[in-house]
């Protein structure tokens, strides 16, 4: 993909592809309910066409049509029951089921999957095979299932156990995929199983899925912000719910750094999911000007609404001191990493035009996701000028640079392909990112349609 720069970028957006995380999510709850369920506005990314492909090899009856999907779930009274608890149970599949590059499939799903009293597989491409996974694999043989791996990474071999048994489990590690995990095991779990997060909150998606589709869950927060999430398990089937997802607000980070970026800029997107575990990343442009949240609404248990964002001049500044506000609002560390995962390149990005520049530090998690994300980050920065030092857990980006085009190598990884596009529209000359159009797909497949239809040069 060739990238020229850019003057501004300037429309509006009726609307988004749907969230990924809340997509995975409700097509799997929705598989365990008791009925049928409507969900509009289902993610177009290629994460999310897995965990469909997943599940109808487990069993449930999937119809897709462009953004609207249609699950049969396999609850109690429409499906088998053979546990005899009353509680949903999928089918015994007949081959590996291939997650492709979910790592939010095969951990969600690996949940699921440890409480049906049967054999399988998860699997997955190249990348998906090297990602960490015993996180997800202590708690589930806590309770009870059996997990082989390969020294801790997929193939995933599951035994699992009706009932399992439940668990009080602190998070090691802050990841809403963990969390989510034992929480989906814990449906079918002999008691009450409680997750607590002591490090950071991680998103909510789950917790707000299942609420909005009936199943009670208990949230208590202590004075020391420990969050404690429970659910009862056996409590037989649940009903079906249709269910609209929210623009992905994480897709939309990467048009709105570009508005931000260029002068002149005037973009407007409607429904975007503003879910308080995801908006940090939000809070940071606001603190830059020129960014507005309008019409702010609740749908399907999740905060949608409209955002607004104007280029803001004069922003590139020289490498000094100035700007404390800056400097402070482009500092992440500690708690916040876990609510910027996925825009922490994308910041480093924003932070090299700003006279602050940007630091994160304690995002070692970066390491390990689809590809290393703060290597690939500091190598591409290099390599259109900017002043990087690299840490083992993070990176400092020196503001003010004047980006210049290059070659770059976004390793496979969607959101680097897309964060040095957003590089790339304010450099001086061309830049190239390999195989970027096939690696976006993976979350945002229309991301360079829509970038080309809002550019102006």
């Amino acid at each position: 993909m060739k990238i020229r720069p850019a003057r501004r970028l300037a429309g509006h957006l009726p609307g988004l592809p749907g969230d990924k995380s809340v997509s995975h999510r409700a097509a799997l709850v929705a598989a365990l309910a008791r009925g049928r369920s409507v969900i509009e506005n289902y993610s177009t990314s290629e994460d999310c066409a897995a965990t469909l492909r997943c599940l109808a090899q487990l069993g449930a009856r999937i119809e897709r049509t462009a953004n609207t999907v249609v699950v049969e779930g396999v609850g109690a009274g429409e499906g088998d029951d053979r546990a005899g608890d009353g509680a949903p149970l999928l089918h015994e599949p007949s081959s590996a089921l291939d997650c492709g590059n979910s790592g939010t499939t095969m951990r969600l799903l690996a949940g699921v999957l440890a409480a049906h009293p049967f054999a399988s597989t998860l699997t997955g491409d190249a990348s998906l095979r090297t990602r960490p996974m015993r996180r997800i694999i202590a708690p589930l043989e806590l309770m009870g299932a059996r997990v082989r791996s390969v020294d801790g990474r997929a193939p995933l071999h599951i035994e699992g156990r009706r009932p399992l048994a439940a668990v009080r489990y602190e998070l090691p590690v802050a990841s809403a995929q963990v969390k989510s995990c034992v929480l989906l095991a814990g449906l079918c779990a002999q008691g009450r199983t409680t997750v607590v997060e002591t490090e950071a909150r991680t998103r909510d998606h789950t917790e707000r899925v299942l609420r909005h589709f009936g199943v009670p869950l208990e949230i208590r927060e202590d004075a020391a912000s420990r969050r404690e999430i429970s659910v009862e398990g056996l409590r037989g089937s649940f009903a079906a719910r249709d269910f609209k997802v929210p623009g992905d607000i994480s897709s939309a980070a990467f048009l709105f750094a570009a508005a931000m970026l260029l002068p002149g800029s005037d973009l407007r997107v409607e429904g975007v999911g503003l879910n308080p575990t995801r908006t940090a990343y939000l809070e940071r442009l606001r603190a830059l000007g020129g960014l507005r949240l309008e019409n702010v609404r609740e749908e399907c248990a999740e905060t949608v609404g409209d955002v607004r964002v104007r280029g803001v001049a004069g922003r590139r500044g020289g490498k000094d001191d100035e700007g404390q506000a800056e400097r402070a609002s482009f500092v992440v560390r500690g708690a916040e990493v876990a609510e910027l995962i996925d825009e922490l390149p994308l910041l480093a990005v924003v932070g090299s035009q700003l006279a602050c520049g940007a630091e994160i530090r304690g995002a070692g998690e970066l390491r390990v996701k689809e590809s290393d994300r703060i290597s690939a980050t500091v190598e591409n920065l290099r390599a259109m000028g900017a002043e990087v030092t690299e840490y083992e857990d993070g990176l400092r980006v020196v503001g003010g640079a004047r980006l210049r085009g290059a070659r770059l190598d976004a390793r496979g990884d969607h959101r680097i392909a897309m964060a040095f596009s957003v590089a790339a529209l304010v450099a001086e000359g061309e830049t190239e990112i390999i195989d970027a159009e096939e690696c976006v797909g993976v979350s945002f497949p229309e991301f360079f349609k829509l970038l080309d239809a809002l550019v102006e040069r």
